[in-house]
Formats: C-alpha cells, structure tokens, sequence
C-alpha cells in the first residue's frame, strides 16, 4: 500500500490540473500563497513524454513541492515508463486522468472515457505503482453520459482500487463525452456531491477527494466533514488570493503573506528564469494577472502585464512598476 510520506502535508487542499494554466510557472505563483497545497501539472501524455522533450515537460522548481504529475494515456506500459520518469523527476505523485471529456482526449482512448473500462484503469494503476514507489491517485468523474445512478462510479472505484490506488479524486459530476463541450461539461451536468460522500463512507480506507464547483472557505469546511480533502480549479486561477485565505482556514491560522511581498519573490523568480532558461516575462506573468482583483489600480495592474508591446522586452522591473498601479495604500493589502 503506498502512502504519502510523513513530511508531506495531507492532501485536505490541492489545485487541480488545468490544461494550459497549471504549468510550472503557474504553480510556483499559487505555491507563494498556499506552502500546504497539493499542486498539479497540467495533463501530459504519455506520447509526449516518451517521444518529445522530458525536460521541457517535466522540469519544475524545488519550491513548488509537494506537485504531483497527471499523465493521460491508457496503455500500462506506457503509463508504467511514465510513472518511472516521474519518480526520477522528483514529484511526489502521479495521477491518472479519467475525467477530462474533450475529444481530443477521447481520440487517443483516455480521459473519461477510460471510466467505461474499469479493468484497464485498474491494470494501468497496476503497472505505474509496480513501477514507483509514488503514490498512484486516479481523478475521475461520477459517471458517464446519461449514466447516473451511484453504482457506475462505486463499482469504478472498487474495481480500480484492485491496481492499488489508494487516492481517489472525485469531479462531483457526470461527464457527457457527446454533445457538450469541456467548457460545458464543467457548468451542465449537475453537481452530486453526495456520490463523493458515499465513496467514503462506503470506502473508508480510501482517500476521497472532492472536485467541482468549490470556491469558499465555508464550502470546503462542509466538504471536509465528508471526505479526506478538496480539490479547486477555476476559482483559484481567477481568484489567487483566495488561496492565502483556504491555507490559513485548514493550516495556519497565522498565514498572512502581503501582496508586496508576492511581488518581490516573482521578480527575483522572473530573474532566476531569464537567466537559467531564457523564460520570456510573459510566460510567467500570465498567470499573475488576477493578483490584485479587488483593489483600486487592478484593471491598470492587469492591462501592464498583458500588453504585448509592453511585455515583448520585458524586463522583471515591470511587475514592480504594474503593481505601482494599484496605490500606496493597497500595497501591504
């Protein structure tokens, strides 16, 4: 049975992968505002990796632990040569994707489509965790289609928890692999958190983890008296100070770090990135833009540092000179 290890925080909080968004420069941001969080990379194929450039898939900062690697892909071999690049890397986990619905995803035979196919996931859970000493997590959805009765995802889960997945983490919501776009599929089918509820109780051995719709202090305090941790998307890309907020609700009632202080430790990043790997500005502050919702001056932050011309030369001085925009007074906000 594998374990998260002691020195590790437990997985009450983590930031779910995001195609696109979650890439490392994303993560090292969100991990200024939250130390206790589980982070993860954006879904990577297994095809990437064996046949592109590791580095430029895989290369990530120190600081950004404890991270965890999702892979999409749905042969155990593949998936098993993976998981051992990702022992080598340096990450603390590996997760298989079975909840994305895109077609593309579906086009190469993984994704959620996989959840049809309990005794392949369970085979490719099987050969990763033979293949690391990581821990082997699966994020999946409840159901599939116009399949909703809780018995689909309950028998998915006892099925694949024969491989040896221990971590289960759970979008509270059907995927629909015809007819809705990924966008959709994130606001039509409806939210039954209940069914997360009653994996746990159900399995109380596992680990549960629930995913979707999630946004507020309140609401993961609710969640937690159900299940072991909750995963949160969209609301901390488009609302990062959220972040600071959820960490001193779950592990330190005294964390309180200053925008300010944020700042500095992107510029002196943005430096170390120019000069170890060429990393352009604008890769890096992308992700930054919402940082400063809520307070006079964020529309001018945000113009700053989204402003082609202004960012095509960019050097790191210009997140110093974006957050002068927001006002003396809001500084230490």
């Amino acid at each position: 049975m594998q374990t998260v290890s002691p020195a590790l925080p437990p997985r009450r909080l983590s930031v779910a992968p995001m195609l696109d968004w979650t890439d490392r420069h994303c993560r090292y941001f969100h991990r200024l505002l939250a130390p206790h969080a589980w982070l993860y990379t954006e879904m990577i194929t297994t095809g990437a990796l064996i046949h592109g450039d590791q580095a430029r898939h895989l290369r990530f900062d120190a600081r950004e632990q404890p991270v965890a690697l999702q892979l999409g892909g749905s042969e155990p071999e593949a998936l098993a040569r993976c998981a051992t690049m990702a022992e080598h890397w340096g990450y603390d986990e590996v997760n298989i994707n079975c909840g994305c619905p895109s077609e593309r995803v579906q086009n190469g035979a993984f994704g959620a489509c996989l959840m049809s196919e309990p005794q392949l996931v369970r085979d490719c859970v099987a050969a990763m965790s033979e293949a690391t000493r990581l821990p082997v997590t699966v994020k999946h959805r409840i159901g599939i289609d116009r399949v909703e009765h809780y018995g689909f995802v309950r028998d998915f889960v006892a099925t694949v928890a024969e491989g040896g997945a221990r971590t289960f983490i759970v979008h509270a919501r059907n995927a629909w692999l015809k007819g809705l776009s990924p966008k959709e599929n994130r606001e039509i089918p409806p939210l039954r958190y209940e069914f997360a509820y009653r994996l746990k109780a159900e399995f109380p051995e596992l680990e549960i983890l629930i995913n979707g719709g999630i946004a507020t202090v309140e609401a993961i305090q609710a969640h937690l008296e159900h299940v072991d941790g909750v995963m949160i998307g969209r609301e901390a890309y488009h609302n990062p100070w959220a972040l600071t907020e959820w960490e001193r609700a779950l592990f330190n009632a005294d964390w309180q770090p200053q925008r300010a202080e944020v700042i500095a430790a992107l510029v002196a990043y943005c430096e170390q990135e120019r000069r170890e790997h060429g990393t352009p500005m604008r890769a890096i502050v992308r992700h930054v833009l919402n940082l400063a919702n809520g307070l006079p001056g964020a529309r001018q932050f945000r113009r700053m540092l989204s402003d082609p011309q202004m960012l095509r030369d960019a050097t790191p001085d210009l997140l110093w000179r974006a957050w002068e925009q927001v006002g003396t007074k809001t500084v230490a906000a």
